[in-house]
């Protein structure tokens, strides 16, 4: 069974709510067949990345870069999972106050230098999450799981 892991950092009840849809939208009725597994970002492993077909990767913006637990899933898995996951799907998901580019933009370039295919450009979240926000969030979590389910 395909499967789709989601690494978040959620230290808020705003970025919670986000994860939230985005596991909703993966879980969707109509995607019968795709296994979503979460992790946290301090704890994500190597061998859980391996195991996965794509990745939603959610995290927050702190200081104009990505939290720094992201940062360290980053540090543990790259080299082990650098060649075997090569081409794979995966989607961001970036929360923060009031800026979000630069999160996104060191999410991007950790992932390109993996080899990872983005399914959609980085959904980048800013303040409290709305209801367009988490249909948002949901869309692009669905639409990460179809591909792995081969419907896209």
């Amino acid at each position: 069974m395909p499967r789709l892991l989601v690494v978040h950092h959620t230290v808020s009840p705003a970025l919670d709510e986000v994860v939230e849809a985005g596991l909703a939208g993966a879980q969707h009725p109509e995607l019968v067949g795709v296994e979503v597994v979460t992790a946290a970002a301090l704890t994500a492993s190597a061998a859980e990345v391996l195991a996965a077909d794509g990745y939603l990767l959610v995290s927050p913006a702190n200081l104009g870069y990505m939290a720094g637990a992201m940062k360290h899933f980053f540090d543990t898995i790259y080299y082990p999972c650098l060649r075997e996951t090569v081409g794979r799907p995966y989607a961001a998901i970036v929360h923060g106050n009031n800026d979000t580019t630069g999160a996104v933009r060191s999410i991007e370039r950790i992932v390109t230098g993996l080899g990872w295919s983005p399914v959609a450009p980085a959904l980048e979240v800013t303040g409290a999450p709305d209801r367009a926000t988490r249909e948002a969030a949901s869309e692009v979590a669905a639409t990460l799981a179809a591909v792995i389910l081969g419907e896209v």
